[in-house]
């Protein structure tokens, strides 16, 4: 491996799965395929990943016979589970051999008790949901009530949905850390995550979200960078999926677009070590909403920026793409799947290959650590 790199940009399309995994079936997913749906739609074109070599992943031969300009691999995910948390500590490192708690039901009504009391707000819903159809269901309640709209999904989550005009956002922020200081244990959920809306019926959700996790059960490579001097930088959700540890810096992102811009930013400063990118919308915008044709036009707007920020590496950059799980558009249900996940490595001077399959998304870790550490 290159020992002369100095940067890396390791950019995780969340949700971006590529189908194949064997133990799909384990988790009510055979047959999910979010690359092979997501191609179905005429708004899919990402020339730029095709380019670097894309077209080479196992899973992915039917894009075409493309150019091979990096090493690329298909990662079979080795924690149980399909979610962010999970999925974004198996890439830093961290294998998870126990799935977190889910509540398809609902959480215990003493754990629902306690959190009302220390809020000092009644709670509604307590069921799995999908987050705007939650507001829908609930908001007049919550409005005329001032009640918390709690809820959870397939995911190891704890939601909680209130209108900006009720519950402030730094309010609704602090009912969180509540919610995470008691959700520990047995109830050690991997999120628990703000929903703030506003407007009027049917409501519509801002641009607050805030997720607070649980902390990595052991140090991650973003640790160990930091406690050798490198600076880790995250951009998007990082910081709050590693609980704001191995982290030197970071800043949230509102949408992909914004998400890409501000890693436009960092590429045109000097720093030394790791930039952690998530672009969430692939997962949350439209992959949870079921919108292939939305989910085609955010890949092809972000092939579209990679052209442009393949021009600008430095001969001493590195850049990874991945992802974190699936989140098939056209699969059953409105949750996660269980898939694998691509990886591309590019940089100056790498020798162009496939990999094939690779056991683990850990593999990303190692990867780093041998391009920043030789």
């Amino acid at each position: 491996m290159m020992n002369d790199i100095k940067r890396v940009f390791l950019i995780v399309l969340d949700s971006f799965g590529v189908g194949n995994a064997p133990d799909s079936s384990d988790f009510g997913d055979q047959g999910a395929n979010t690359l092979k749906s997501v191609s179905q739609s005429p708004y899919f074109n990402i020339p730029n990943l095709i380019s670097l070599g894309f077209s080479h992943v196992e899973g992915a031969e039917f894009l075409g016979n493309g150019s091979l300009q990096a090493q690329v691999a298909r990662l079979q995910e080795k924690s149980r589970g399909k979610d962010t948390t999970i999925g974004h500590w198996e890439i830093a490192g961290v294998v998870s051999e126990k799935p977190l708690p889910t509540f398809p039901d609902g959480f215990p009504e003493s754990f629902i008790d306690a959190f009302s009391r220390a809020t000092g707000r009644p709670v509604i819903c307590n069921k799995a949901y999908s987050g705007t159809e939650v507001i829908k269901d609930y908001g007049k309640e919550h409005l005329e009530t001032g009640a918390l709209i709690c809820y959870t999904s397939a995911d190891s989550v704890f939601q909680i949905a209130a209108h900006e005009d009720i519950v402030p956002t730094e309010e609704l922020y602090e009912y969180c850390r509540i919610a995470r200081q008691l959700l520990t244990g047995e109830l050690g959920i991997g999120r628990v995550i703000a929903r703030p809306f506003n407007g009027e019926y049917p409501f519509k959700r801002t641009k607050n979200r805030h997720d607070f996790s649980l902390a990595p059960p052991t140090d991650t490579l973003l640790d160990s960078l930091k406690a050798d001097g490198f600076d880790v930088i995250g951009v998007g959700k990082i910081n709050d999926i590693f609980a704001n540890q191995g982290i030197t810096e970071y800043v949230y992102t509102e949408s992909n677009a914004d998400g890409m811009t501000k890693t436009s930013h960092y590429q045109s400063r000097n720093f030394k070590g790791l930039c952690f990118v998530n672009l969430v919308d692939f997962d949350m915008t439209y992959g949870h909403r079921r919108d292939r044709d939305g989910y085609a036009k955010a890949l092809t707007e972000f092939d579209g920026w990679l052209g442009d920020f393949i021009k600008k590496m430095k001969p001493t950059d590195a850049l990874i793409i991945t992802a974190d799980h699936g989140c098939d558009p056209d699969y059953k249900g409105t949750d996660h799947t269980r898939e694998c996940v691509p990886f591309i490595l590019y940089a100056n001077g790498i020798e162009p290959k496939s990999l094939g399959t690779i056991q683990g998304f850990d593999y990303i870790a190692s990867t780093v650590k041998n391009l920043l550490k030789g």
